[in-house]
């Protein structure tokens, strides 16, 4: 995979540091407010070091973790999933908080920054694991997918049919520490210069204003 050799090419070590506040307890409790109002999305669309890329920093996004879903095998490795037998797909879980960003929005960028009309690939990037899936956590959020992605179709957004899935989420596997922001920390990656850079180039012209 295109994806994959571009990542043998870069090596990144992370190191993980915590400060403690003397204002802690008042620190817990803007947190706990805080938290009140967070949901989750888990987004399938394509590479997930793209999806991350364009969602990142955005206004009412309190993290992002990529991962693996909808598979069989028990935590998968990346090597594991970029060979195609899981049947997992690489995602991106995003934790939003809802007074700022609704997951109406998030649908409208999500089919933005993909091409949902392609079969277990994007670009280059082909097999099982860059399908087009939104891995809904409420009924809620069924519908709302469902029902966009109807409007979607009905509009006639794209000339083919749309072939995202939108199946229940059963397990979320966090992806190796070194996906983490990998696009911020390897901006000189061929991959990210060729794939991701273009994608959050092109998405930040159109949803610049939620930065």
């Amino acid at each position: 995979m295109k994806k994959y050799i571009a990542f043998l090419l870069t090596a990144v070590l992370f190191s993980n540091c915590q400060s403690q506040d003397t204002q802690a307890t008042n620190t817990k409790k803007t947190i706990e407010m805080s938290t009140n109002n967070l949901d989750t999305a888990t987004l399938g669309a394509g590479c997930f070091w793209c999806i991350e890329a364009c969602f990142n920093g955005l206004k009412g996004i309190h993290s992002i973790t990529p991962g693996y879903a909808g598979g069989t095998l028990k935590n998968p490795t990346y090597k594991q999933v970029c060979e195609g037998n899981t049947g997992h797909a690489e995602v991106a879980q995003i934790v939003f908080d809802t007074t700022l960003l609704s997951f109406d929005e998030l649908l409208e960028m999500y089919w933005f920054v993909h091409d949902p009309t392609q079969l277990n690939r994007q670009g280059n990037d082909i097999g099982e694991q860059y399908r087009s899936v939104i891995f809904y956590q409420s009924e809620e959020q069924q519908h709302k997918a469902e029902q966009y992605k109807q409007r979607l179709t009905e509009e006639k957004v794209w000339d083919k049919p749309i072939l995202t899935q939108i199946l229940p989420l059963d397990v979320f596997y966090p992806a190796e520490d070194y996906h983490k922001n990998y696009f911020e920390l390897n901006p000189q990656n061929p991959y990210c210069q060729n794939v991701v850079r273009p994608k959050v180039e092109k998405f930040k012209k159109v949803f610049g204003d939620n930065d």
